[in-house]
């Protein structure tokens, strides 16, 4: 047994009882980022990591981060430490501020150990896209399956057992989507429940900060220490920070509703038959499970939606990467031919591409057709979560189609099962909903998981209807290698 298999709190306790040190996890921790084959890093902070370990003297008994290393997703701030949001344009970029969460994980003295891969400025979900290359799953030796996005460096990490945790973004599934695909938990809590003061913005009305871990217990803490009004940021709320661990233990017997239009989208049998079997245990439990439409139309329009309304906000947000504020200098006569010349070398294809959808929305003539017609429909499919979950207290739901899908595999996007069973995760970034992804089974030898959602500022309820749902699969604390380390 190594103590970084275990959960957050199990590890605190054997640093409290002095059975292991902060130094030796960290170095734990780093060894096995070194042999890590997958491509998850764009960063390992060796040095940095060892003096901070080194640096800690007693333990604090009252303080569950303490000690513990992690890693974070390279689009949040890091004062003095490269953050390139794995692009081109922000290399050698060196931030003079933390960002928010950040800094609260260096107040709790959690070590920070490196900074993970990401599809670039965050913006895909296959985790191919960043600058240094493909991200692998480790479930998948053999690299040909993919990690998913854009959060798929702190996935990866989490799933191969390197770190008890990892911080990623999701904008629209980036965390949850490859936490599915890693048998990992990926947590997005309600908007503006954590603070995005220092997170690289995507698109901010979608942005929120998240996390992945293998254990309940250890979601819960995060969502504890890291929630809270920050002046930094005027979207983050000032209702009062929750409890979620102190409450996990509470019984509860929930209601669910199941989207029969997203499981009817669905043809992987095995992830059918293991959802089906979850709500069956459930029910046993005493839960109320139904099965309640939302409409497929709506749900087709939700992909199309995103597209307008992320890429208009990213083509604004990131106005800045022009080569003279941020990004390298290359020569030119104008302004223009400056940007130019930074946008055409600092940005991959897939950037470019969605620069220009975003602008093409945004234009004067096109933004009542485009723009501002994506933004009603996304307050029409608002509209309609909340009003299922006013008579039920979770929304539950496979959270992919299928096991992460081989690279370069190609997919109908005008199918049923594209255009809602790949993207439905995306409800409840439009409605800024708490949502949860935990592990749910295997085919093949690679995970798949099921998603939770709840209501605003719930998460105390979400995470005890988690530990339900985990003591029903038992599979936590599960990651790829783990019998064998």
């Amino acid at each position: 047994m190594n103590y970084l298999d275990l959960s957050i709190a199990d590890i605190h306790a054997a640093l409290v009882a002095k059975k292991v040190t902060p130094l030796e996890l960290t170095k734990e921790a780093l060894k096995r980022a070194h042999e890590s084959k997958d491509n998850a890093f764009e960063m390992i902070l060796d040095d940095e990591a060892i003096a901070f370990a080194s640096s800690l003297g007693e333990p604090e008994e009252d303080n569950l981060l303490w000690g513990i290393p992690y890693l974070a997703k390279d689009n949040f701030s890091t004062k003095g430490l490269p953050t390139t949001a794995s692009s081109n344009v922000l290399n050698g970029y060196k931030p003079l501020f933390d960002a928010h969460v950040i800094d609260v994980l260096k107040q709790k003295k959690a070590v920070l150990i490196g900074k993970t891969t990401l599809d670039e400025l965050a913006m895909g979900g296959t985790g191919t896209t960043g600058h240094l290359g493909i991200t692998y799953n480790p479930y998948d030796p053999k690299h040909e399956r993919m990690m998913g996005g854009s959060s798929c460096g702190s996935a990866a990490a989490v799933a191969a057992g390197i770190v008890p945790f990892a911080l990623g973004s999701d904008t629209g599934d980036s965390v949850r989507k490859p936490a599915s695909y890693g048998g990992v938990i990926g947590v997005k809590p309600t908007w503006g429940r954590i603070s995005r003061y220092g997170l690289f913005p995507f698109a901010p009305s979608l942005d929120h900060v998240g996390f992945f871990t293998r254990y309940v217990s250890d979601a819960a803490l995060l969502c504890d220490v890291l929630s809270g009004r920050d002046e930094m940021d005027s979207t983050s709320s000032e209702k009062p920070v929750p409890h979620c661990l102190e409450k996990l233990s509470e019984e509860k017997k929930p209601t669910f509703a199941v989207l029969s239009d997203i499981v009817d989208s669905i043809h992987d049998e095995t992830i059918l038959s293991s959802f089906r079997a979850l709500c069956q245990k459930l029910e046993e439990q005493g839960c109320k499970v139904t099965y309640v439409p939302f409409g497929k139309e709506a749900l087709e329009s939700i992909y199309a939606t995103y597209i307008v309304i992320s890429c208009a906000e990213a083509t604004s947000n990131d106005a800045n990467l022009d080569g003279i504020k941020f990004g390298p200098y290359y020569e030119g006569k104008t302004y223009q031919e400056v940007m130019f010349n930074a946008r055409t070398k600092g940005f991959s294809e897939l950037i470019k591409r969605r620069f220009v959808i975003g602008s093409f929305c945004l234009m004067a003539e096109n933004q009542d057709v485009l723009f501002l017609r994506a933004q009603r429909n996304r307050a029409k499919i608002v509209a309609k979560t909340n009003e299922i979950l006013k008579d039920v207290d979770f929304i539950l739901v496979p959270a992919a189609p299928s096991i992460a899908p081989k690279l370069g595999q190609s997919s109908d996007k005008l199918s049923d099962e594209y255009l809602i069973a790949d993207n439905h995760l995306a409800l409840g970034n439009f409605a800024g909903l708490p949502s949860v992804t935990l592990p749910l089974g295997y085919e093949e030898g690679m995970p798949f998981g099921v998603n939770l959602m709840g209501r605003a500022f719930e998460e105390e309820e979400l995470f005890q209807a988690c530990r339900l749902v985990s003591d029903s699969t038992g599979l936590e604390g599960s990651y790829y290698g783990k019998e064998d380390k």
